[in-house]
């Protein structure tokens, strides 16, 4: 669906909104992808509730830092373009690079037509060779390791592509998330990284406070050289010019960035607490909006347009969705290993 700026929306002088840096056009762009992506997954945790989806987990709440590092993004296929190795909480990531939501409905409904495992896999577990999307996988941060082998790909090619990779704060834990550091910071061979840890402050149901001896994981690149940030990921302009920052230098310097964002997690875990909405976490698209209406960018009626649009059209493509087929028994061995087809013993 083409981005929806509704025929009312006036765009105000920069002086009306003079709280804010980026221009008007742009914020009006991106609150486009938060309110598109909010719906979606809100689609998908409705269908997981009325039993039309196996399971759910995802990133609502996470928007003001997805939707700008989506934006940002140089996508292609090959080493002149960015490698990214996501988490299974990047929905507005692939809503900005172009994704069709009802590709992603498919994937819930696990329909023989999603496009990104076959309906052989959880939601929000993308993968698009076509945009170097590297695929999904539910292991806890395993990304982080893979992640080293674009980045050494990256290194050699040169150039401006540049690999990212992101994950959450509990599974920092893991040593998969030390040996990305490790391999990013080598003396002479440093890999142009962008290492993201989005911190909700909660592993599962084990908040982050019982377990963290640091204050800030970030604070962790250091030990290694590392260039650091942490920024207030709810806040959409400081998100959008942090990451626009970081990905700058990375792109001209060649050496890692590791970048720590604070967000909420609106709707809990996963289907496995329940998916139920968290009133007090701060919702960063509420904020947002109240923002951009104090500005005099958009208007209450202009942003509930928006959403009312979206709602009806994601409600529409999960009716369709449930008339496709689910994927035939026999593909159940299909592509364990590359190009196989049927059982491999």
């Amino acid at each position: 669906m083409k981005e929806i700026i509704s025929e009312g929306t006036r765009l105000r002088p920069k002086s009306a909104g003079a709280k804010f840096r980026l221009d008007p056009e742009l914020l009006i762009k991106i609150h486009n992808n938060m309110v598109k992506t909010r719906v979606l997954e809100e689609r998908e945790i409705r269908m997981y509730k009325q039993s039309d989806g196996y399971f759910w987990i995802g990133g609502p709440g996470e928007e003001a830092f997805s939707i700008p590092l989506g934006m940002l993004v140089k996508k292609g296929h090959g080493l002149d373009y960015d490698f990214l190795h996501l988490h299974y909480r990047s929905a507005g990531i692939m809503t900005c690079l172009g994704m069709e939501p009802i590709d992603a409905l498919r994937q819930m409904k696990n329909t023989a037509l999603d496009p990104f495992s076959g309906g052989r896999n959880f939601s929000n577990h993308f993968s698009k060779r076509a945009w170097n999307v590297v695929p999904v996988s539910s292991t806890i941060e395993t990304q982080y390791l893979t992640a080293i082998g674009t980045g050494l790909a990256h290194k050699r090619h040169g150039g401006t592509g540049i690999t990212i990779v992101n994950g959450g704060d509990a599974g920092t834990a893991e040593g998969d998330f030390a040996s990305c550091l490790v391999w990013a910071s080598r003396p002479g061979n440093e890999l142009p990284m962008l290492i993201i840890v989005t911190n909700n402050q909660w592993g599962i149901s084990t908040a982050a406070a019982t377990q963290h001896g640091d204050k800030c994981i970030a604070d962790r690149g250091k030990a290694f050289g590392i260039k650091t940030g942490v920024i207030n990921g709810n806040d959409v302009e400081e998100s959008f010019l942090a990451l626009q920052d970081a990905m700058n230098y990375i792109r001209k310097e060649r050496k890692p960035f590791l970048m720590e964002a604070r967000v909420s997690r609106l709707y809990g875990h996963s289907s496995a607490t329940g998916c139920n909405y968290i009133a007090e976490e701060e919702d960063c698209l509420t904020t947002f909006e109240a923002k951009l209406e104090a500005a005099q960018i958009m208007t209450r009626k202009e942003m509930d347009q928006v959403r009312e649009t979206y709602n009806a059209e994601m409600l529409e493509l999960s009716q369709r969705v449930k008339q496709e087929p689910l994927p035939d028994a026999s593909t159940i061995y299909d592509h364990v290993y590359l190009g196989q087809k049927g059982r491999y013993w």
